[in-house]
């Protein structure tokens, strides 16, 4: 049964990736793309990475569709593409599709206990988990505490991204402005006046913000942590953007405020290092915390998660609001 479900899942990618590339109309396109996105996290729940899963219906089907509908209120509806014909795109895909496949008979089988991966760090992150830090969700202790450096130079990134791109959607030209940006804010309250969808909507938020919270603080217990948690929060805010619109949304979560609580989420993560280090252990060291290295170590988890949670969901949050408030010209 798993089987046949994997195989429907994998046909149907295929089937959502080539109707988004084939696609003219964006909005059709953004739609077959959020579809590509649920299909990725079955698929990833069905290889039982669980906390994958819901960080990939969280962003990819979620925020990243929520971002598209905002980014296509400044655009035509239409892709105006000129038809180019020729060989050698062709070719280099057709190379590297051959490559790939042969190369996926090198695999081991899915499953396979004697898998390199399986011989390498794995065993030793599920076997010192329960004891160094005592929580049943091994993936919150690696990207947290055993990677706890990877982790903080994705955080890193994300705020690094998000300041990367207000910097370019704050570029405005002054010449040729045709729509003002409460205009474009006007153009994104696309459901204000359907009842039925606004009544759903507001009735999902609190959901979303009550489900965030449970992701963000109980990620040590079950699938979850920051940036799924991130993401679900900046989700809920986004859509009440699309109902209220987004002038209300940039109002109710002000940018500058958004970049200082991304910065404080980014901080937070580099203080618990510096603290670490005071207390005479090594940097995001957590065991130092606290008397007891093993609560150390939750309590470490629980604070550096908390700003990785911070970060992302405001880095979202003010990407939003600067592409939906953004004039056209």
């Amino acid at each position: 049964m798993i089987t046949v479900l994997g195989l429907f899942t994998l046909t149907f990618l295929v089937i959502a990736a080539l109707a988004t590339v084939q696609s003219r109309n964006l909005f059709v396109a953004s739609m077959w793309f959020c579809i590509f996105s649920l299909m990725m996290a079955a698929n990833f729940l069905i290889l039982d990475a669980a906390d994958v899963a819901l960080t990939e219906a969280a962003v990819g089907a979620g925020v990243s569709t929520v971002l598209f509908m905002g980014a296509l209120s400044l655009t035509a509806e239409h892709e105006h593409v000129r038809e180019r014909s020729g060989w050698l795109p062709a070719l280099v895909l057709g190379l590297l599709f051959a490559v790939l496949f042969a190369a996926s008979f090198e695999q081991p089988r899915l499953g396979d206990p004697l898998a390199p991966v399986h011989q390498h760090v794995a065993p030793f992150y599920l076997s010192e988990t329960p004891r160094l830090i005592d929580i049943p969700n091994v993936v919150t202790a690696i990207l947290a505490s055993f990677r706890g450096y990877d982790t903080l130079g994705e955080v890193l990134v994300v705020f690094t991204a998000g300041i990367g791109v207000l910097s370019v959607l704050s570029f405005s030209p002054k010449k040729n402005q045709q729509l003002s940006g409460e205009g474009v804010a006007e153009r994104v309250r696309g459901v204000q006046h359907h009842a039925i969808l606004r009544v759903a909507g507001k009735l999902i938020i609190p959901l979303l913000m009550l489900f965030a919270l449970v992701v963000q603080f109980h990620g040590e217990y079950s699938p979850g942590g920051g940036f799924s948690a991130g993401a679900l929060f900046a989700a809920a805010v986004m859509l009440y953007g699309i109902l209220e619109g987004a002038d209300r949304s940039a109002k109710a979560m002000p940018q500058d405020w958004m970049l200082r609580l991304a910065a404080l989420g980014a901080m937070l993560y580099i203080g618990v290092g510096i603290v670490c280090m005071m207390l005479g252990g090594n940097f995001l060291d957590y065991s130092v915390l606290s008397s007891k290295p093993v609560a150390g170590q939750q309590l470490g988890i629980l604070l550096v998660e908390f700003g990785v949670g911070l970060t992302v969901s405001t880095v979202l949050i003010m990407i939003f609001n600067a592409i939906a408030n953004r004039s056209t010209y």
